[in-house]
């Protein structure tokens, strides 16, 4: 979508005229001393909430870097005013200097001036907590090497295996009417399949668990409800493997050399479930969203050049599932890109902008959209705090995405693509909705020989080893009727695909 014309950026007042240093980042930067402990005098605050950072955040950030450069001012909400950094390099820049820029959220002048009201939507995400990502220095890679210890005891094959399962039991619980919503029955319920039993949550969670992320990773109205919620359930689940430990996440981060608390491990694994869960979730509808929109990525069906990883990786550079984080904190006053910023300043980082500028891409592969293989995206941040999840995430979604192109190879949007919404988030990038038409179905492929070490046991019969009616291991094609028989026994995955759909 093309930015719309250039008008004024705040919710008010004209735009600066041709040569102003507030319209292009040059000369006196905006902010500094004297200027309301951070916040720009006579300058509009841009909005990052609101209609604007849903329906074109791409035009949104554009105007913002015409007017700015590459560090803006911003609104997180009424009365709150923080800095967007937009340039590629001052995000690698604000990422690795912790001497400048904190984690550390209790340095942020807001809340102890007293301007951050206690029904603050955004407690929930810029609220100090003892994790990875509120520390610096020591206590920070000691937290970090934890969680990445334990993310790295997953086994990569019976992972893929896992999600597979998962995947074919919620296509199969789809109706025979050829209809399907990819977001509300595939992507926000595959990976909390995943996920509960990676943590060692009963499955039945899943669902609830859904909801209450959706709240406090959109700030909506009932984000601090839905947090104090999952941290209750989190806080039982570290209770329950103290006591007996498992074969799981959860088990494997409170064994951990590091010896986190009860209370350290339950915040952290509200970061891998948080994390973890809506960057898989965001990240697989908007895969599927190119590939079913872009010419390029369709002809991909049909023996096309560009592959399934082509457009996961395009998705992280155009539309990362995460499209702004809070946030860093600067220890004292300081200059970034151009803009005087004060201690207690907050400083958002521009994941999505900082992808699209100029200076990083190149103009002329930012005017052809054309990335290649480039993975050089700040996706996952950058700096001592890059996600430590991505590739556990990469093969969740990955094999969501063949799974559910092998099984519907005829897949197609249902609505025009100008039509589809995205969610109000000024920190996600998801869609609302992502409805399908399809017509044939592959069964799917035979299942793993080894089942995970997290997967509960099933309870349907073991199939026969060498059936006599198997169904030929070569890729087949055919109309999807009432009735029509399984190529398997019902799995325990089938089961809980089924119960979650309301079977």
């Amino acid at each position: 979508m093309s930015a719309p014309d250039p008008g004024p950026v705040g919710p008010a007042g004209p735009t600066p005229p041709a040569g102003c240093p507030v319209a292009h980042g040059g000369g006196l930067p905006v902010g500094g001393p004297g200027h309301g402990g951070g916040l720009p005098v006579g300058v509009p605050l841009t909005p990052l909430y609101g209609p604007a950072v849903a329906e074109d955040p791409h035009g949104l950030y554009a105007r913002l870097r015409a007017h700015y450069g590459p560090v803006a001012p911003i609104e997180l909400e009424p009365g709150v005013e923080a800095w967007l950094v937009l340039g590629y390099a001052e995000l690698l820049e604000l990422t690795r200097n912790e001497a400048l820029f904190s984690k550390d959220s209790r340095r942020w002048r807001v809340p102890a001036e007293g301007r951050l009201s206690a029904g603050s939507r955004l407690l929930t995400m810029t609220s100090w907590r003892p994790t990875l990502l509120n520390l610096d220095g020591a206590e920070h890679q000691r937290l970090r090497s934890a969680v990445s210890d334990t993310l790295a005891q997953i086994d990569h094959h019976q992972l893929r295996g896992t999600t597979e399962a998962a995947a074919n039991g919620l296509i199969d619980s789809w109706g025979p009417d050829g209809t399907a919503d990819l977001i509300a029955q595939y992507a926000r319920a595959l990976p909390l399949l995943v996920f509960t039993q990676l943590v060692g949550l009963p499955a039945e969670a899943g669902p609830r668990l859904v909801e209450l992320i959706s709240h406090f990773v959109d700030s909506s109205a009932q984000s601090q409800r839905a947090g104090a919620e999952f941290q209750a359930i989190l806080v039982d689940l570290v209770r329950r493997r103290r006591e007996a430990p498992s074969a799981d996440l959860t088990s494997w981060l409170l064994a951990h050399p590091a010896g986190l608390t009860d209370e350290e491990a339950v915040h952290h694994l509200v970061v891998l479930m948080v994390a973890g869960n809506e960057t898989s979730i965001n990240w697989t509808g908007n895969s599927l969203r190119l590939l079913l929109t872009d010419r390029r990525f369709r002809a991909t069906l049909t023996g096309g050049r560009l592959t399934v990883s082509d457009a996961l990786e395009e998705v992280l550079w155009r539309d990362p599932p995460t499209q702004n984080f809070p946030g860093r904190w600067a220890t004292g006053d300081t200059v970034l890109g151009g803009q005087y910023i004060s201690a207690g300043d907050m400083l958002v980082l521009g994941l999505a902008a900082a992808n699209a500028d100029p200076a990083a891409q190149g103009v002329s592969a930012a005017a052809q959209g054309s990335l290649g293989g480039n993975r050089a995206h700040l996706a996952w941040g950058a700096g001592r705090h890059v996600c430590p999840a991505q590739h556990p995430a990469r093969i969740i979604v990955e094999t969501a995405v063949e799974t559910l192109l092998h099984r519907l190879p005829d897949l197609q949007l249902a609505v025009p693509p100008g039509e589809l919404a995205w969610r109000p988030s000024p920190w996600s990038r998801a869609l609302t909705a992502l409805p399908v038409l399809y017509s044939a179905f592959t069964p799917p492929r035979p299942p793993a020989p080894e089942r995970p070490a997290w997967t509960p046991p099933s309870t349907a019969p073991e199939p026969d080893p060498n059936p006599s009616d198997s169904t030929p291991s070569d890729r087949t094609s055919t109309e999807r009727t009432p009735g029509s028989e399984r190529p398997a026994p019902r799995s325990w995955w089938s089961s809980l695909a089924g119960w979650w759909s309301g079977r």
